[in-house]
């Protein structure tokens, strides 16, 4: 069984059924139709480091008093946040930010590999666009700064692509309305112009293969004998399998949790509109001064907000959305939104920015593929063959061992003093919370 039916789920599913695995693949929503729908519809051959927790005090400060429109928190919920943010700004420091590195880039190397064999399969070709995104800015010092890195990624990894200055980015991107900067111009990454009917097609080319998927919930889990079972009540009993894997991206910590397992992740979640636009970009931008992704799509132009860090289940509070609607009209005349509300989903976060790929040491035949972050759409199929190549037993494609559930296990900030401290922060309530008894 594998529980989740997004780009990873569905990608570890057929990775296993590749395999001579009988799989079943478990959601209650179907596939794709979660933060799998919702991104920015990049496969990202270039994001080789990942996004790391701000070093900088002006941008901590500007996040801090609400004048960031890239990241929003909510207050009430920082009391539960403070240990896996903490811990995430401490692997964002130089030297555990360069270990996370070296395994992220192995992986993203893979990522466009992973998916063309797929793509070509599922009939999906008409899907992906492999022309780039134009990584845009409105200062020139921005640019400046942003240049360096560039020539350093560039050289150090084999990647393609130009910096562009503003007069180039107008004659490529001809609906803006106003000069920017300039931009950096991703060559190799592919970009999907509906995410969601991407991992639909996968999904479709499971069931061609044999596979079979299962409306059901995927929290039904439990230990049966020796092997795992969940309800499966359109068949009218339980359905069980030796083997389990979890894959429910931002869902799969609670489950986890129930199960024993004590990994400090956290939610980044993000929210689009679609809007109607006469002339729309040719391809995707970052207006990155905004933290504003504007991915042209078959349902109109996605404009997707940055980070809003917040508890997994609290209600919606699209603030950068109204800021980006306000923002992005500065560039481009937009027409009305496609839908009446803001979708919101949510991004699977590791402090150490690496997804959790491997055994539960706690049981025998259940396994874990979620964390990827910003990085899901990207690294599902990569992933999903690591994922596949541990359960044979036999060798891996790239070294497995910084993916293990393990190293999370042993996440630190470096003191069992400051430890202790962080835990009990972690319990206490927000200001003017209520005080319930029972």
């Amino acid at each position: 069984m594998v529980l989740g039916a997004g780009i990873v789920g569905v990608s570890t599913a057929l990775a296993l059924q590749e395999r001579g695995h009988a799989v079943v693949l478990v959601d209650p929503h179907g596939p794709g139709t979660r933060a799998s729908y919702g991104n920015a519809g990049l496969i990202q051959r270039e994001a080789v480091e990942p996004y790391g927790f701000p070093q900088d005090l002006a941008t901590l400060l500007l996040a801090a008093v609400g004048r960031s429109n890239a990241i929003y928190y909510h207050f009430k919920a920082l009391p539960s946040l403070v240990a896996p943010l903490l811990r995430y700004w401490r692997h964002s420091r130089p030297g555990p930010y360069a270990r996370a590195v070296a395994a992220h880039s192995s992986l993203i190397a893979h990522s466009t590999e992973a998916h063309a064999p797929l793509i070509a399969a599922a009939g999906a070709d008409a899907l992906i666009g492999k022309q780039g995104w134009h990584q845009a800015f409105r200062s020139v010092n921005r640019l400046a700064k942003a240049v360096a890195d560039v020539q350093r990624i560039r050289a150090n990894y084999g990647l393609n692509c130009q910096v562009m200055d503003g007069e180039e980015l107008a004659a490529a991107a001809p609906a803006l309305k106003q000069r920017m900067a300039g931009a950096v111009l991703w060559e190799d990454a592919w970009s999907v112009s509906n995410p969601g009917e991407l991992v639909r097609r996968y999904a479709r080319l499971f069931e061609r293969r044999g596979g079979t998927i299962l409306r059901e919930d995927a929290n039904s889990l439990r230990s049966d004998g020796a092997g795992w079972a969940v309800g499966a009540t359109d068949v009218g009993s339980s359905l069980t399998s030796a083997q389990v894997v979890v894959a429910m991206g931002a869902w799969s910590d609670a489950l986890v949790r129930r199960l024993g397992y004590r990994f400090p992740m956290f939610v980044k979640r993000g929210y689009h509109l679609h809007y109607r636009i006469k002339t729309t970009l040719a391809k995707p931008m970052l207006d990155t001064e905004n933290g504003i992704m504007l991915s042209p799509m078959s349902q109109g132009l996605r404009v997707a907000t940055g980070a809003e860090f917040a508890r997994l289940g609290a209600s919606p509070t699209p603030v950068q959305m109204h800021r980006s609607n306000s923002i992005v009209r500065e560039l481009l005349d937009l027409g009305e939104t496609v839908e009446s509300q803001p979708w919101m989903g949510a991004r699977p976060c590791t402090p150490d920015m690496l997804p959790v790929i491997g055994k539960g040491h706690l049981h025998q035949g259940l396994w874990f593929n979620f964390g990827h972050a910003h990085q899901g759409l990207t690294l599902g199929p990569a992933t999903a063959r690591l994922l596949a190549e541990q359960i044979e037993g036999g060798a891996t494609y790239i070294d497995h061992q910084p993916f293990v559930p393990a190293a999370l296990r042993a996440l630190t900030v470096g003191s069992p003093v400051l430890e202790r401290i962080y835990a009990e922060i972690s319990t206490l309530r927000p200001f003017g919370a209520r005080r319930h008894r029972h």
